[in-house]
């Protein structure tokens, strides 16, 4: 989510800027790539569904909040600064959500922010969210970046960075102790499988992201990977359609491993390359409600030409709107692992002082009904990648891509 990676083209409104946001809000480890994946590049305005907060007050009780606030400039040993305590008690009002991808961010935390979003970052190229129990998460480290080179794997847990526990830490805190100079080291102990502890010290890299890479396989197939979901990423997929199907391929292999999201508009055009339009790509619903259903926009070039989707257990976000939109819709079949199960929603709201807030605001279903939120989607053809198959630089899942297409 995400990661930002998601170029802001949007109008601001009077009042404020609201930037749909999709992703995988899991923030790049600042470091990391991409973090909150943005809408669908336009603001879009509507009465909120949500009624579950009606009953709030007006206004909090600043009274009880001030003597929090006195008893630490009376008694703390130490030096606060006006503007410290003030973010702190706007992460914290954030925080108090327990919502892993609601966040406050500070104007410098936001540059940093969207500095991500241009896939081009410093730091050491993985993903990081929060488990079902609250322990900070690898959702995927990048191919070829450091964290992938040092053997960081989706699914290790971060239980310390440079030695401090990571216990109770949110996703942006972890970020902002794990991103730092290119050439300076971060030490990351993690446990894998829940039973094996792990040190790992990755040198932190200048990163820059291609979103899309192509090439023709054995036996006339295209191959598309997609690792995030970016302005330029609708652009690149749909050349790559072009020149492949200009080049008669029998058969397409969209490769979203690891992609941790993106743009919701990127999203909805890809899938538009297979889609005729008007076909139902999600919905978005608010406490129940449907407040925004998103379909085909036409062109659909890739029509008709058998597409194999690759997916595991890093692919979030608009790569699982991808996903089961093309699955449901019968114009892919899934291959790999399970995906990660992102299925809410933020908007990002931009304030006057360069600070930013992202909230989630809804949650996205398939176009079979499903919200895959902590459920994932389960590819048609589950194919696993073992130790043995890594080590060995063997891709048993794309050979599975090779052999289903070959068939076809």
């Amino acid at each position: 989510m995400t990661s930002k990676d998601y170029r802001l083209a949007t109008k601001p409104s009077k009042k404020r800027k609201i930037i749909r946001t999709f992703a995988f809000s899991l923030a790049f480890v600042g470091v990391f790539i991409l973090g909150v994946n943005f809408g669908n590049g336009r603001i879009i305005f509507r009465p909120s569904a949500n009624t579950a907060n009606a009953s709030l007050p007006a206004s909090l009780d600043y009274a009880s909040v001030n003597r929090i606030y006195q008893s630490l400039k009376q008694n703390y040993d130490g030096k606060l600064t006006q503007q410290q305590l003030e973010d702190g008690l706007k992460h914290g009002l954030a925080n108090a959500t327990k919502d892993p991808y609601t966040s406050y961010f500070t104007a410098k935390e936001a540059k940093d922010f969207n500095d991500q979003l241009n896939n081009s970052f410093s730091g050491i190229g993985a993903q990081l969210g929060l488990d079902d129990q609250g322990s900070l998460e690898v959702i995927a480290p990048i191919a070829n970046m450091p964290a992938d080179k040092a053997g960081l794997k989706a699914k290790d847990l971060i239980t310390e960075i440079n030695g401090q526990s990571t216990t109770g830490l949110s996703v942006d805190d972890a970020v902002s102790k794990i991103r730092g100079k290119p050439g300076t080291n971060v030490k990351l102990s993690v446990v894998r499988n829940k039973n094996q502890p792990l040190n790992f010290v990755i040198t932190r890299q200048t990163i820059s992201l291609p979103s899309v890479t192509t090439k023709t396989l054995d036996g006339n197939i295209g191959y598309i990977q997609i690792s995030s979901f970016s302005n330029d990423t609708y652009q690149l997929t749909q050349k790559a359609v072009e020149k492949f199907k200009a080049q008669k391929v029998k058969g397409l292999i969209v490769d979203m491993r690891n992609n941790p999201g993106g743009l919701l508009d990127a999203a909805v055009n890809i899938s538009s390359l297979w889609l005729p339009q008007g076909t139902q790509i999600l919905q978005e619903k608010t406490g129940g409600t449907v407040v925004q259903t998103y379909q085909s926009t036409g062109n659909d070039i890739a029509k008709g030409i058998p597409t194999v989707v690759l997916i595991n257990e890093g692919s979030a976000s608009a790569s699982e709107i991808t996903a089961g939109a093309l699955r449901d819709n019968k114009a892919a079949y899934l291959i790999g692992n399970k995906s990660y199960g992102k299925g809410v929603v933020q908007q990002l709201i931009n304030l006057k002082d360069g600070s930013q807030l992202k909230v989630t605001v809804a949650s996205w279903y398939r176009p079979n009904g499903q919200n895959i939120n902590h459920r994932g989607i389960t590819p048609d053809q589950v194919v696993k990648i073992t130790e043995t198959d890594s080590a060995n630089k063997n891709d048993p899942q794309l050979q599975a891509a090779e052999a289903y297409l070959n068939k076809q």
